[in-house]
């Protein structure tokens, strides 16, 4: 290690092993991989790191391991926060801003991964595939007629959000010749009408879709966004998606309206606690699909994630703007504290 070593920091949940290699090419760089339950050795490491690799997801890190205003209070060298995923439900944006560390994530690394899972949920519900394959396990005595699907060909899909996700999402919906609609208040109708969608409003977006698909971050104005009247206002028959966050969908009116008919089916890869309990009424319902939130969760997206997050990493440490700020208001105080910290100005 040279003199001017820097430390990246996190804990031992599973990583593809591309992201120590790629750590491990630079002579500077200190990799430090703990455990939770040994907090004397993870608390002397966070005294002196300066970027924190964070899982993306909440439930996989113990609460006082997130990225909030105590944690950074221990950790004076802190440059950098650095989420595993495009989410960052385990980092305190806002504080994180106001301590002049900067936030990045792995936009994109896993979107191609996740739009497929959303497109194999709504072919599951539609083709009842999951459910012919429980039955077919169990019973005998029924028609197949018992277990008659529909085409998702000239449907119509709601994307609430298209980012990353809900773009790919769309174009696959295209090849099955599905109508597209879309809300997002970041992405203007010329854009949406290039990733083959028609930018709608809420209301009507609720009102049109057969299918409603949810590709949104989890932020306060999101959080239980669909609501018993956002269910209330589907079309009857509508199938409800989901591979974003728990938390925007309020799991207790979707089971409300399912219990009505109002909501046909539903495919869940997040969940508000995850996992579930056993006992969580929506895993016990054959119109329901569900998943451990392994949308993202393929060889394919963990080797790109973790290519991902070594690479900015390692360019954030040489002096390098990011190309994936969460907060980059937090620029300004980032170059006083890294150039302070590390003896050069940064960009």
């Amino acid at each position: 290690m040279s003199g001017n070593t820097k430390i990246v920091v996190r804990f031992d949940n599973f990583i593809n092993p591309a992201f120590q290699a790629r750590l491990s090419e630079e002579p500077d760089i200190e990799y430090v991989e703990l455990s939770q339950q040994d907090e004397p050795k993870g608390w002397e490491a966070f005294a002196r790191a300066h970027v924190y690799h964070i899982s993306a997801a909440k439930d996989e890190t113990a609460k006082h391991w997130w990225a909030t205003a105590p944690l950074l209070e221990r950790s004076p060298n802190l440059l950098a926060v650095s989420s595993s995923g495009a989410g960052y439900d385990t980092t305190d944006a806002e504080a994180c801003t106001k301590a002049g560390v900067l936030v990045v994530n792995q936009a994109g690394g896993n979107a191609q991964s996740v739009a497929e899972h959303t497109l194999a949920l709504m072919l599951d519900l539609s083709k009842r595939v999951s459910e012919t394959d429980r039955l077919l396990r169990t019973e005998r005595g029924y028609p197949r007629e018992a277990l008659m699907g529909r085409e998702i060909s000239g449907r119509t899909l709601g994307l609430i959000g298209i980012g990353q996700v809900g773009s790919r999402v769309a174009k696959l919906a295209n090849a099955f010749n599905m109508t597209v609609i879309a809300t997002d208040p970041n992405v203007d109708a010329e854009t949406m009408a290039m990733h083959g969608a028609r930018k709608v409003e809420l209301d009507e977006l609720l009102a049109q879709s057969d299918f409603v698909s949810i590709h949104c971050p989890r932020i306060p104005s999101t959080t239980n966004m669909i609501n018993e009247a956002a269910f209330g206002a589907m079309k009857p028959g509508v199938i409800f998606i989901t591979t974003a966050r728990g938390g925007i969908h309020d799991e207790t009116a979707l089971a409300a309206a399912m219990d009505f008919g109002h909501v046909a089916g539903a495919g869940l890869d997040v969940w508000e606690i995850e996992p579930p309990p056993l006992d969580h009424p929506l895993l016990h319902r054959d119109n329901v699909v569900s998943t451990y939130h392994t949308a993202g969760v393929t060889s394919e997206a963990r080797q790109r994630v973790a290519q991902y997050a070594s690479d900015q990493i390692v360019a954030l440490l040489k002096g390098e703007r990011p190309p994936r700020i969460v907060n980059p208001e937090a620029w300004p105080a980032y170059m006083k504290r890294f150039e302070r910290i590390l003896g050069r100005t940064p960009g």
